[in-house]
């Protein structure tokens, strides 16, 4: 590593002390770019780093809102504009209670790179509050929603910084959030991703995360010359990302055998398909976070408080959460003859994790190029939007499949020219880095 990003990767380390996601994402990525930084002496003058690694804003507000009892209740409110280089700052809202601005500045800074990669118009951004929708009423919910957006709505705007849903933000929550946005501003615009498909949403959005997951693991395996017909897979989660990873993988003749949640994951040696499948929406519905539910109701296997990564199967699909999956696990899975490991949530695979799938030479994707599908979706809900329509079905897939296709081939060809054949994690870094470092060149220091 050349002595210029090293002392970036202290001064970040420096600059955000304790928070430990941020830093985590810093160093991975600086780590794979530095060949480039070597290459191009330019992004050092222009302290390309040092501003890349800095949000361009941090917005922090408090958030008022009172229970069905009457009771007020105080949260947290974030958004980190993070990067706006190629264009509007487009990234997820979390509503959970262990969102802070370490896991904020850790999402935004990965989504520069994977908006970057989907070759659509998009900054990074990231934002959310530690409140808690899960057992609240719809009328809490509703009021908070609407306490949220009475801060955020003036900092965001079609052309500015169009957020989406993330973990705890789905579609009742993004109604209420436009429906403030509309009523404050006066306006009806493309401002919000993952709306109703009968307001103004994209077809196939819920499902397009998981659906681009299994694109991207597909493209990977036809690289190699095979494909996911006849492979076992282990899934871990069991939310929208998961849901669209098991329903893909069904329809491309994989077969996927667990699915998990924060009380432990279920071994179905039957396959996850079917009506087994359908109740995993029924879960997400219920709010009640218990995959436990699926085992007790077709009598399958469950593993209280453990993840999946010791059953053997062909291939592995982390969809849950952040560094679920540590290096143990990775040398695990391998002995187990696992050789295709395609991250479906953000960074759920530690750094560790990581090196020990790459020196391993597995078929391993990070999630900033995997994981693109949602965003770019969201991209294709922004595009119908501003132009009054609404695209089939089969049209958005196939732009969805057309966009995962091209990430992996970016990601496959830019490895190669930066003498790392085959290492998806360099492909990605390096691939999403130069788009977003030449356009902040070409503006200059802005």
């Amino acid at each position: 590593m050349t002595e210029y990003t090293q002392r970036v990767i202290e001064i970040v380390r420096a600059k955000n002390a304790g928070e430990s996601e941020f830093q985590q994402a810093v160093q991975e990525v600086l780590e794979t770019i530095d060949p480039v930084v070597e290459r191009h002496p330019e992004y050092r003058t222009a302290k390309i780093l040092e501003r890349l690694t800095e949000p361009e804003r941090v917005i922090t507000f408090r958030i008022l809102w009172s229970d069905d009892q009457g009771e007020v209740h105080i949260n947290r409110g974030f958004r980190v504009q993070f990067n706006s280089a190629i264009g509007p700052y487009k990234g997820g809202l979390r509503f959970h209670p262990s969102v802070n601005l370490s896991i904020l500045k850790f999402l935004g800074f990965e989504q520069i790179f994977k908006n970057s990669l989907t070759s659509l118009p998009m900054g990074g951004g990231k934002g959310g509050s530690d409140f808690d929708p899960k057992g609240k009423s719809d009328g809490e919910v509703m009021r908070f929603c609407q306490s949220f957006m009475t801060e955020l709505y003036r900092h965001i705007g079609a052309d500015i910084d169009v957020p989406a849903g993330d973990i705890g933000v789905g579609g009742r929550e993004i109604g209420f959030l436009f429906g403030q946005y509309k009523r404050l501003t006066r306006e009806f615009s493309g401002v919000l991703t993952g709306k109703g498909i009968n307001w103004g949403g994209s077809l196939i959005r819920p499902e397009a995360t998981g659906y681009g997951v299994v694109y991207f693991a597909q493209e990977m395996l036809k690289a190699r010359g095979s494909s996911l017909e006849g492979k076992t897979c282990i899934v871990s989660g069991f939310g929208n990302v998961a849901w669209g990873v098991v329903s893909k993988i069904n329809q491309l003749g994989g077969k996927v055998i667990t699915i998990s949640g924060p009380d432990g994951f279920v071994y179905d040696k039957s396959g996850v398909s079917g009506e087994r499948l359908d109740f995993m929406l029924e879960m997400r519905a219920s709010a009640r976070d218990c995959v436990k539910d699926y085992a007790d109701k077709f009598k399958v296997e469950f593993h209280a408080g453990k993840r999946p990564w010791g059953i053997q199967a062909d291939a592995a699909f982390p969809c849950a959460t952040q560094n679920e999956l540590n290096a143990d696990d990775a040398r695990t899975m391998i002995a187990n003859g696992i050789s295709c490991i395609t991250e479906g949530a953000n960074m759920p695979c530690t750094y560790e994790a990581i090196k020990v799938f790459i020196e391993a030479r597995v078929m391993f994707a990070p999630g900033k190029a995997s994981n693109a599908g949602g965003v770019a979706t969201s991209g294709l809900e922004m595009s119908q939007n501003s132009m009054r329509m609404r695209w089939s079905r089969d049209e958005v897939d196939e732009r969805l499949y057309e966009i995962m296709h091209n990430i992996h081939q970016t990601c496959l060809e830019t490895a190669k020219r930066y003498g790392a054949p085959g290492n998806y994690v360099v492909g990605a870094n390096i691939g999403g880095f130069l788009n977003v470092a030449n356009a902040m060149m070409d503006q200059g220091f802005v």
